[in-house]
């Protein structure tokens, strides 16, 4: 990429990120109200909050400059294991059209948005989950685990496949997914496709920190060697050292995507697996803290209902 093409890309994966991260916030917590055009109000709030925050920045950062990287190969595939994050994941099949494809209600527009975050976590609507009901989904997204046998499993015979899997640092601590870093070994041949492990290391799992994520660097790395992977780091959410890193020579890359959980929201330096704020719709405090979160992301700079979305 040129100079002046590769800022316009570096922006343009800032621009997706901000979107889908503001379409994250929004489908766990709004009923109404959905692009913030009035103050926003108690009634605006979903009377139940049910979903996962901290992993889906990270899950829309992996995603955004995977796309970009990738977007002009046919056979790339995206995988992802931690799919208690799926509001993250439902808010990028929809700004690509993927969802609509499936659900015609779905649609990129206002009135797509609207029906995006009013239905999930909703009866009859989406799951909190990533489900089968979504396209390319094959299990339920509260089994940790598989994420990267299957991975390996869809590279098979398929030399023409590219296919990156998102493990979460929790999850690698599972004797699935750590058990499938030896498929490495055991499927070199070039009749299969290849396979680029991506571990986001944002510190902790449910409500303790990970055990990736308190060995030193120089530990975690030699694991990983140990396994017959090169480790690439990738330090925070720039989309200029994702790319770098996507860019570098490797035979058998193994990436290392550092954030920090619950990034670009509130309560970053607590736990905030789940909902951070969990009662903007009684306490007034709590729904001036949503407001600026939501706020934060100037999504009119994103979207309008006469433009759409503008990337």
């Amino acid at each position: 990429m040129s100079g002046q093409n590769s800022f316009e890309a570096m922006q343009k994966i800032r621009r997706r990120v901000r979107l889908c991260d503001y379409l994250t916030v929004a489908q766990l917590y709004l009923q109404d109200n959905y692009l913030l055009e009035r103050e926003l109000t108690f009634d605006d709030i979903k009377p139940r909050l049910l979903g996962h925050w901290g992993t889906c920045h990270g899950i829309n950062v992996a995603y955004a400059n995977l796309k970009s990287f990738f977007r002009d190969d046919p056979d790339f595939v995206f995988i992802l294991g931690p799919g208690h994050g799926f509001p993250a994941l439902n808010a990028n099949l929809w700004v690509d059209g993927e969802l609509e494809k499936i659900d015609r209600s779905a649609t990129r527009d206002a009135n797509g948005i609207a029906y995006l975050c009013k239905r999930f976590s909703w009866p009859d609507g989406f799951p909190s989950h990533a489900s089968p009901m979504t396209p390319g989904i094959i299990t339920e997204g509260g089994e940790l685990g598989y994420a990267l046998a299957n991975a390996y499993g869809l590279a098979l015979g398929h030399p023409e496949k590219t296919i990156a899997v998102l493990i979460g640092d929790g999850e690698l601590e599972t004797a699935t997914a750590l058990d499938s870093l030896n498929l490495r070994n055991l499927l070199t041949s070039e009749k299969n496709g290849r396979v680029l492990p991506i571990l986001h290391l944002n510190g902790y799992k449910i409500s303790a920190p990970s055990i990736y994520a308190r060995k030193s660097e120089r530990e975690l790395k030699e694991l990983i060697r140990g396994f017959g992977f090169e480790p690439v780091w990738i330090r925070g959410d720039k989309p200029e050292h994702f790319q770098a890193a996507l860019n570098e020579p490797h035979e058998a890359p193994f990436y290392i995507l550092e954030t920090e959980k619950g990034e670009t929201g509130p309560n970053r330096h607590q736990v905030a697996h789940q909902i951070p704020l969990k009662n903007p719709k009684t306490d007034k405090y709590e729904l001036e803290e949503l407001t600026e979160w939501l706020k934060s992301y100037d999504m009119g700079e994103l979207f309008s209902r006469k433009k759409g979305i503008t990337l």
